[in-house]
């Protein structure tokens, strides 16, 4: 039971009103970076005997959002942390913006992982803004810059919150925050909404979509839903089980159309959900 000291928990609002572009009609965080390119050539990992990626070669260009799908366990959010240079590939190569080094690969991709791994002890805004307080910010400095945003992702009012105060979107969407405000060009998004209800999950959905659309940061979104990969991404990756390589990849249909509910049943959309459907069955045997 709520006690009436505690904050009320809010469901997600709409797109429309969770996210508003900018005067500059970018949209875009406050000093955000443009997006960087992504290549991938003959990539291969393991751990000890156990093969996890083979030879895989992909390339995501600046701007672009790719999603990544495949079976559970082949290797999807190993592949986030070799790009994000949180893990050193054993063969094969990895640029992000040009540069292969796992340090200058770190200091190019903000890892947004399963959970939100919010700070219980920190409200909302400290949680959003802190990397901002990581390279060196004033908690109040950083406040300054994170409480305007806080309007367009849907979250005003919840500042001051504390993490257990949130529904589950809204922590999601403070997590999403604190991933663009670490003001990196290229965005690694591990399964935000695994978590989710199924409801609350498809609200959500939209409402990156529209998150996405306003910034222009590449983005690599790992999922095993073939359905929000297509939707909120512009081309989709399907892998194979373990150890990963490309089955096939496919351009996804009006990505990040809203309403959703018109764009995941649209012809078109249906069409590609299959292709991927079978493309997934042809990497599992």
């Amino acid at each position: 039971m709520r006690t009436s000291s505690e904050a009320p928990v809010a469901e997600p609002q709409s797109p429309q009103k969770g996210i508003a572009r900018s005067p500059g009609g970018n949209g875009q965080v406050a000093g955000g970076p443009a997006g960087a390119a992504v290549r991938i050539g003959g990539l291969g990992h393991g751990f000890g005997d156990l093969r996890v990626i083979r030879r895989l070669d992909l390339a995501v260009e600046p701007g672009e959002v790719l999603g990544v799908v495949g079976p559970s366990g082949c290797g999807k959010s190993t592949l986030l942390e070799l790009i994000g240079g949180l893990r050193e590939p054993d063969g094969g190569s990895i640029e992000v913006d040009g540069e292969g080094s796992p340090a200058s690969r770190l200091g190019r991709c903000a890892y947004m992982p399963q959970r939100d791994l919010l700070l219980p002890w920190l409200a909302a805004i400290d949680n959003a803004a802190l990397a901002l307080r990581n390279r060196g910010a004033s908690r109040a400095e950083a406040r300054r810059h994170a409480h305007p945003l806080f309007e367009r992702f849907g979250l005003a009012g919840f500042e001051r919150s504390r993490p257990g105060e949130l529904s589950g979107g809204m922590r999601q969407r403070v997590a999403f925050l604190r991933t663009l405000l670490a003001g990196k060009p290229v965005l690694l998004l591990d399964e935000p909404f695994a978590s989710l209800d199924a409801i609350t999950r498809a609200e959500m959905q939209e409402w990156l979509a529209a998150a996405l659309a306003a910034e222009s940061r590449t983005a690599i979104l790992v999922t095993h839903d073939v359905e929000e990969a297509l939707y909120l991404s512009d081309r989709v990756a399907v892998l194979s089980a373990r150890p990963a390589q490309l089955v096939d990849e496919l351009a996804a249909p009006s990505p990040r159309s809203l309403p959703r509910l018109a764009a995941v049943t649209a012809p078109e959309f249906t069409a590609a959900r299959e292709r991927a459907l079978e493309a997934l069955t042809k990497g599992m045997r």
